[in-house]
Protein backbone atom coordinates (compact mmCIF):
# COMPACT_ATOMS: atom_id res chain seq x y z
CA UNK A 1 0.00 0.00 0.00
CA UNK A 2 2.76 2.37 1.07
CA UNK A 3 4.75 1.81 -2.66
CA UNK A 4 1.45 2.25 -4.25
CA UNK A 5 1.25 5.45 -2.59
CA UNK A 6 4.62 6.88 -3.47
CA UNK A 7 4.06 6.02 -6.71
CA UNK A 8 1.05 7.83 -7.12
CA UNK A 9 3.06 10.80 -5.55
CA UNK A 10 5.71 9.95 -7.74
CA UNK A 11 3.46 9.86 -10.99
CA UNK A 12 2.04 13.62 -9.65
CA UNK A 13 5.45 15.22 -8.66
CA UNK A 14 6.15 14.11 -12.62
CA UNK A 15 3.16 15.69 -14.08
CA UNK A 16 3.14 18.69 -12.17
CA UNK A 17 6.86 19.19 -13.06
CA UNK A 18 5.69 18.59 -16.90
CA UNK A 19 3.26 21.14 -16.48
CA UNK A 20 5.67 23.91 -15.21
CA UNK A 21 7.50 23.07 -18.13
CA UNK A 22 4.90 23.49 -20.32
CA UNK A 23 3.63 26.97 -18.65
CA UNK A 24 7.54 28.27 -18.97
CA UNK A 25 7.74 27.36 -22.03
CA UNK A 26 4.40 29.05 -23.27
CA UNK A 27 5.71 31.90 -21.26
CA UNK A 28 8.50 32.36 -23.38
CA UNK A 29 7.22 31.74 -27.04
CA UNK A 30 4.22 34.37 -26.01
CA UNK A 31 7.01 36.63 -24.78
CA UNK A 32 9.25 36.18 -28.24
CA UNK A 33 6.01 36.60 -30.21
CA UNK A 34 5.81 40.15 -29.27
CA UNK A 35 9.49 40.86 -29.19
CA UNK A 36 9.47 39.66 -32.86
CA UNK A 37 6.21 41.79 -33.94
CA UNK A 38 7.22 44.79 -32.23
CA UNK A 39 10.37 44.38 -33.75
CA UNK A 40 9.00 43.84 -37.39
CA UNK A 41 6.99 46.88 -36.91
CA UNK A 42 9.31 49.06 -35.94
CA UNK A 43 11.35 48.09 -38.92
CA UNK A 44 8.80 48.78 -41.29
CA UNK A 45 8.62 52.33 -39.93
CA UNK A 46 12.43 52.49 -40.11
CA UNK A 47 12.69 51.37 -43.46
CA UNK A 48 10.26 53.08 -44.82
CA UNK A 49 11.88 56.59 -43.53
CA UNK A 50 15.47 55.22 -44.31
CA UNK A 51 15.12 54.11 -47.95
CA UNK A 52 12.10 55.78 -49.16
CA UNK A 53 12.17 58.89 -47.69
CA UNK A 54 15.99 59.86 -46.94
CA UNK A 55 17.58 57.70 -49.86
CA UNK A 56 15.61 57.27 -52.62
CA UNK A 57 13.33 60.10 -52.21
CA UNK A 58 16.53 62.10 -52.96
CA UNK A 59 17.35 60.42 -56.25
CA UNK A 60 16.73 61.46 -59.50
CA UNK A 61 17.36 58.32 -62.03
CA UNK A 62 19.89 58.37 -64.73
CA UNK A 63 20.75 62.21 -63.29
CA UNK A 64 24.25 62.38 -60.87
CA UNK A 65 24.31 66.22 -60.84
CA UNK A 66 20.66 66.16 -59.95
CA UNK A 67 21.39 63.64 -57.27
CA UNK A 68 23.96 65.21 -55.93
CA UNK A 69 22.35 68.34 -55.77
CA UNK A 70 18.86 67.04 -53.58
CA UNK A 71 21.24 64.97 -51.01
CA UNK A 72 23.76 68.44 -50.73
CA UNK A 73 20.49 70.45 -50.09
CA UNK A 74 18.62 67.91 -47.70
CA UNK A 75 22.22 65.99 -46.23
CA UNK A 76 20.63 66.17 -42.66
CA UNK A 77 17.98 64.22 -44.02
CA UNK A 78 20.15 61.63 -45.66
CA UNK A 79 22.01 61.68 -42.37
CA UNK A 80 19.22 60.71 -40.18
CA UNK A 81 18.28 58.34 -42.79
CA UNK A 82 21.48 56.07 -42.90
CA UNK A 83 21.41 55.46 -38.87
CA UNK A 84 17.92 54.65 -39.68
CA UNK A 85 18.66 51.55 -41.92
CA UNK A 86 21.70 50.67 -39.24
CA UNK A 87 18.95 50.17 -36.65
CA UNK A 88 16.94 48.19 -39.00
CA UNK A 89 19.99 45.65 -39.92
CA UNK A 90 20.52 45.57 -35.54
CA UNK A 91 15.94 44.74 -35.30
CA UNK A 92 16.89 42.16 -37.65
CA UNK A 93 18.97 39.81 -35.13
CA UNK A 94 16.83 40.68 -32.58
CA UNK A 95 13.95 39.25 -34.71
CA UNK A 96 15.94 36.36 -36.19
CA UNK A 97 16.63 35.39 -32.16
CA UNK A 98 13.19 35.89 -31.04
CA UNK A 99 11.40 33.74 -33.94
CA UNK A 100 13.96 31.23 -33.45
CA UNK A 101 12.94 31.06 -29.97
CA UNK A 102 8.69 30.94 -31.14
CA UNK A 103 10.11 28.37 -33.31
CA UNK A 104 12.31 25.96 -31.95
CA UNK A 105 9.56 23.82 -30.28
CA UNK A 106 8.84 22.93 -33.77
CA UNK A 107 12.37 22.03 -35.09
CA UNK A 108 15.37 23.49 -33.18
CA UNK A 109 17.64 22.83 -36.29
CA UNK A 110 15.61 24.90 -38.58
CA UNK A 111 15.02 27.29 -36.66
CA UNK A 112 18.58 27.95 -36.48
CA UNK A 113 19.08 27.95 -39.92
CA UNK A 114 16.46 30.65 -40.36
CA UNK A 115 17.84 32.70 -37.42
CA UNK A 116 21.51 32.19 -39.34
CA UNK A 117 19.95 33.03 -42.88
CA UNK A 118 18.80 36.62 -41.37
CA UNK A 119 21.39 36.88 -39.81
CA UNK A 120 24.07 36.76 -42.78
CA UNK A 121 21.59 38.76 -44.72
CA UNK A 122 21.34 41.68 -41.64
CA UNK A 123 25.23 41.56 -42.21
CA UNK A 124 25.36 41.88 -46.34
CA UNK A 125 22.79 44.96 -44.85
CA UNK A 126 24.99 46.73 -43.17
CA UNK A 127 27.78 46.61 -45.82
CA UNK A 128 25.29 48.10 -47.91
CA UNK A 129 24.37 50.94 -45.72
CA UNK A 130 28.26 51.35 -45.62
CA UNK A 131 27.88 52.82 -49.63
CA UNK A 132 26.22 55.22 -48.20
CA UNK A 133 28.47 57.28 -46.11
CA UNK A 134 30.52 57.64 -49.07
CA UNK A 135 27.70 59.75 -50.81
CA UNK A 136 28.31 62.36 -47.55
CA UNK A 137 32.17 62.84 -48.23
CA UNK A 138 31.37 63.50 -51.79
CA UNK A 139 28.23 64.54 -53.11
CA UNK A 140 29.18 64.75 -56.63
CA UNK A 141 29.45 60.74 -55.94
CA UNK A 142 25.78 60.16 -54.18
CA UNK A 143 24.64 58.64 -56.72
CA UNK A 144 27.04 56.12 -57.58
CA UNK A 145 26.96 55.09 -53.90
CA UNK A 146 23.63 54.91 -53.55
CA UNK A 147 23.68 52.46 -56.63
CA UNK A 148 25.97 50.58 -55.44
CA UNK A 149 24.23 50.47 -51.63
CA UNK A 150 20.75 48.78 -53.77
CA UNK A 151 23.22 46.15 -55.79
CA UNK A 152 24.65 44.47 -52.57
CA UNK A 153 20.88 45.33 -50.64
CA UNK A 154 19.75 43.04 -54.05
CA UNK A 155 22.05 40.76 -53.64
CA UNK A 156 21.69 40.52 -50.03
CA UNK A 157 17.86 39.88 -50.46
CA UNK A 158 18.34 36.37 -52.24
CA UNK A 159 19.36 35.20 -48.33
CA UNK A 160 15.88 36.92 -47.29
CA UNK A 161 13.92 35.33 -49.62
CA UNK A 162 15.98 31.69 -48.19
CA UNK A 163 14.67 32.58 -44.95
CA UNK A 164 11.45 33.52 -45.50
CA UNK A 165 10.96 29.55 -47.37
CA UNK A 166 12.40 28.27 -44.87
CA UNK A 167 10.56 30.20 -42.04
CA UNK A 168 7.10 29.78 -43.76
CA UNK A 169 8.45 25.75 -44.27
CA UNK A 170 8.09 25.86 -40.05
CA UNK A 171 4.82 27.61 -39.96
CA UNK A 172 3.66 25.01 -42.09
CA UNK A 173 4.68 22.29 -39.44
CA UNK A 174 3.65 24.13 -36.32
CA UNK A 175 0.12 23.30 -34.79
CA UNK A 176 0.37 27.06 -33.41
CA UNK A 177 0.55 29.24 -36.23
CA UNK A 178 -2.30 29.56 -38.90
CA UNK A 179 -0.83 27.82 -42.30
CA UNK A 180 -2.15 30.61 -44.14
CA UNK A 181 0.65 33.11 -42.70
CA UNK A 182 2.94 30.27 -43.90
CA UNK A 183 1.52 31.04 -48.01
CA UNK A 184 1.73 34.66 -47.46
CA UNK A 185 5.48 34.27 -46.31
CA UNK A 186 6.03 32.00 -49.04
CA UNK A 187 4.72 34.48 -51.73
CA UNK A 188 6.51 37.21 -49.93
CA UNK A 189 9.99 35.28 -50.44
CA UNK A 190 9.69 34.62 -54.08
CA UNK A 191 8.74 38.23 -54.53
CA UNK A 192 12.45 39.20 -53.25
CA UNK A 193 14.25 36.39 -55.01
CA UNK A 194 12.10 37.55 -58.18
CA UNK A 195 12.95 41.25 -57.77
CA UNK A 196 16.68 40.28 -57.46
CA UNK A 197 17.16 37.86 -59.87
CA UNK A 198 15.03 40.43 -62.94
CA UNK A 199 17.57 43.32 -61.36
CA UNK A 200 20.45 41.27 -61.46
CA UNK A 201 19.68 40.21 -65.75
CA UNK A 202 18.25 43.19 -66.58
CA UNK A 203 20.39 45.94 -65.51
CA UNK A 204 18.25 49.03 -64.68
CA UNK A 205 15.06 47.31 -64.36
CA UNK A 206 12.65 49.09 -61.75
CA UNK A 207 10.95 45.11 -60.73
CA UNK A 208 9.44 45.87 -57.78
CA UNK A 209 7.13 43.10 -56.94
CA UNK A 210 8.14 42.65 -53.30
CA UNK A 211 6.45 45.84 -52.21
CA UNK A 212 2.90 44.05 -52.91
CA UNK A 213 4.20 40.48 -51.89
CA UNK A 214 5.61 41.64 -48.84
CA UNK A 215 2.96 43.08 -47.42
CA UNK A 216 2.18 39.07 -46.11
CA UNK A 217 5.35 39.71 -43.92
CA UNK A 218 3.45 42.92 -42.40
CA UNK A 219 0.29 40.51 -41.93
CA UNK A 220 2.57 38.08 -40.00
CA UNK A 221 3.95 41.09 -37.81
CA UNK A 222 0.14 41.99 -36.69
CA UNK A 223 -0.58 38.30 -36.11
CA UNK A 224 2.72 38.11 -33.45
CA UNK A 225 1.48 41.00 -31.66
CA UNK A 226 -2.17 40.65 -31.70
CA UNK A 227 -2.44 36.76 -31.23
CA UNK A 228 1.14 35.63 -30.66
CA UNK A 229 0.24 36.15 -26.65
CA UNK A 230 -2.16 33.28 -27.00
CA UNK A 231 -0.02 30.74 -27.97
CA UNK A 232 -0.73 27.36 -25.93
CA UNK A 233 1.97 24.71 -27.27
CA UNK A 234 0.99 21.48 -27.13
CA UNK A 235 2.65 18.15 -27.30
CA UNK A 236 4.48 19.53 -30.76
CA UNK A 237 8.62 19.03 -30.20
CA UNK A 238 10.34 17.54 -33.87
Amino acid sequence: MQSITQDHYGDSEDVARLRDKSADTNRSIRQATTIAGVGLLLMSVLSAFGYLVAVKGLVVPGNAARTANKVADHESLFRFGIPSLYLVAALDVVVAWALYRVFKPVSDALSKLAAWLRVAYAGVFVVAISQLVGALSVHTQALRHINSFTNIWDAGLVLFGLYLFVLAYLTFRSEYVPRLLGVLLTIAGFGYVFDSAVRALARGSSSDISAITGIGEFVFALWLVIRGRRITLGTETR
